[in-house]
């Protein structure tokens, strides 16, 4: 889906939200539970830290995220 390429915060919480949502799981996105500009996103019964939503997510940081959240990366 993003093809190695960093992707911004906000743009990966539209795709988890769509994600979440085709596979009928919670999703909630927690701003105020993180140190300063990080939030806290819950899918389902997992969670993942997103750092600042208008900075790029490397590709390293993004597998990490998805791996904490039981996504594969083909599932976006």
């Amino acid at each position: 889906m993003f093809d190695n390429a960093s992707v911004k915060g906000s743009e990966f919480l539209r795709k988890m939200k769509a994600v979440a949502r085709r596979n009928k799981r919670t999703y909630r996105w927690v701003a105020e539970r993180g140190s300063g500009s990080h939030g806290t996103l819950y899918v389902g019964t997992r969670f993942t830290v997103v750092k600042d939503l208008k900075k790029e997510l490397g590709p390293g940081l993004l597998s990490d995220m998805l791996k904490q959240l039981g996504i594969r990366k083909e599932d976006l």
